[in-house]
């Protein structure tokens, strides 16, 4: 049976405050009978994405109106809810749900400052949790990642923690209350693809909450082939940010999506070594 985390005990989708009615009906927001769940929302759209990296604000709206998605990260750190004209503008005006995140954090201690300064500013305990080991590689740091992820738990946040494609701390991850785990596929900006497909297919064997492949997504061959692996959903931000046409890439990311989900809901015919007729002889 494919891993899935269907919608038992779920509530509606909280757009922002303001949002125009039916936002979540969106051209592209495949609004079916299996929608993504997480903490008991309940999304149309199994793309989530980011917003760093885009030429404008004008092609950043543009794209993610094209991408369908519902749930957008945002840097904290990088941006101000108060500024005008702003990232949060766009989030707003579109009917998206913002994920605030602690991209920028080394240690657990300052996760949990930053996680504490998104709830105050965006009134959401949802966070996406990042704490990564240095700026060259932008990997997550184990030790700090899992001791931030228990401290955040605790003081009541939703979590959703970036993390390695390790099925193991992808476990305690889980057990310490997260929300859902976010494993990569790659570095972050790297555009790899998905290096360990095994350890994904892992993660996912084993998992009780969504998981969402994080980083590393080049192109829309490799967000179909998260979704075939059984994820719940693709986060990604610099592979339509950062294409040379961003919309045609954003819609070209939402319809992969789409397409990997229905893909492994379906089930694949098995990997045969020689050849098979699909039709029998007629004597």
């Amino acid at each position: 049976m494919p891993h899935t985390h269907t919608t038992a005990g779920a509530e509606p989708a909280d757009a922002p405050s303001g949002a125009p009615q039916g936002a979540a009906q969106r051209p592209g927001a495949h609004a079916d009978e299996d929608p993504l769940v997480i903490a008991g929302r309940p999304f149309a759209s199994r793309l989530i994405t980011g917003t760093g990296g885009a030429p404008s604000l004008r092609v950043l709206e543009d794209a993610l109106t094209a991408s369908g998605t519902e749930l957008t990260t945002v840097a904290l750190r990088r941006v101000s809810p108060d500024a005008e004209g702003s990232v949060w503008d766009v989030l707003h005006r579109n009917g998206i749900r913002p994920l605030p995140n602690t991209a920028g954090c080394f240690t657990a201690g300052d996760a949990l400052r930053t996680a504490r300064l998104a709830r105050e500013a965006l009134e959401t305990d949802w966070i996406k949790l990042e704490v990564v080991a240095d700026e060259r590689t932008l990997l997550p740091d184990p030790v700090e990642l899992l001791d931030a992820a228990e401290r955040l738990v605790d003081d009541g946040f939703t979590v959703l923690p970036y993390t390695n494609d390790d099925p193991v701390l992808a476990r305690r991850l889980e057990q310490v209350g997260c929300t859902a785990v976010m494993p990569l596929g790659a570095p972050i900006g790297s555009g790899l693809g998905i290096r360990n497909p095994h350890n994904i297919e892992l993660i996912v064997e084993q998992a009780g909450v969504p998981v969402v492949v994080d980083a590393g997504i080049g192109t829309a061959s490799e967000a179909a082939l998260a979704m075939e692996l059984g994820c719940d959903a693709v986060m990604l931000a610099t592979a339509v940010t950062r294409a040379r046409d961003p919309v045609l890439m954003a819609g070209a990311m939402r319809d992969a999506v789409h397409a990997g989900r229905a893909a492994y809901r379906a089930g694949r015919v098995p990997v045969r070594r020689y050849a098979r007729a699909s039709s029998p002889a007629v004597d």
